[in-house]
């Protein structure tokens, strides 16, 4: 019984450190780029976008299609640096918890 109740216990530290987690991961901002820094990024911790910077050079018409692509490549950039940055602060958040292999928070 008394491993039961440990283990409520650190379940509910758990879910307080994630909602803390969640919270902050709302105010981080993380950037991503492309073309060697012509096209920048700027997305929360959560995934939405908050920024756009394309440098100058690159806006001519017939190149249209081209910075589409950069702003891609540099959002797709941004976000995959959102989730390691999650993942390593969830991996802090369970840390100690004995989980079954494969799962993940959240749920």
């Amino acid at each position: 019984m008394a491993d039961f109740l440990n283990m409520m216990k650190k379940a509910q530290e758990m879910q307080a450190k994630m909602q803390q987690m969640q919270a902050e991961l709302g105010n981080l901002v993380v950037e991503g780029q492309s073309g060697g820094g012509l096209v920048k990024v700027s997305l929360s911790g959560k995934g939405e976008l908050k920024g756009l910077k394309i440098d100058p050079s690159l806006i001519k018409p017939e190149d249209a299609e081209m910075i589409e692509d950069l702003i891609i490549a540099a959002h797709a950039d941004a976000k995959s640096k959102a989730e390691v940055e999650m993942n390593s602060r969830m991996q802090e958040v369970t840390a100690g918890l004995p989980l079954p292999p494969g799962m993940k928070f959240p749920f």
